[in-house]
């Protein structure tokens, strides 16, 4: 199922519009990725978006390879 595990964001509808005026559907699928997160010692796999691995990185709970840091491990 294409949805983030974390944040909940999942697919959007809507319609792609032509020179014409026809509208046909369209689906619009998030960026998701793979991560492996160890939380309270268990290692997770998590389907995440790319939008929320940058929050995580921003707030410092990732570091710039995806590797989870040090102190996300002891606040956790």
């Amino acid at each position: 199922m294409q949805k983030c595990e974390l944040t909940g964001k999942g697919k959007q509808y809507g319609s792609n519009v032509s020179f014409s005026q026809r509208h046909t559907k369209k689906v619009w699928k998030p960026n998701l990725q793979k991560k492996t997160i160890v939380v309270d010692g268990r290692k997770l796999t998590l389907k995440i978006s790319t939008q929320a691995i940058r929050t995580l990185k921003k707030k410092g709970l990732l570091d710039a390879t995806g590797k989870q840091t040090a102190v996300a491990t002891a606040e956790n």
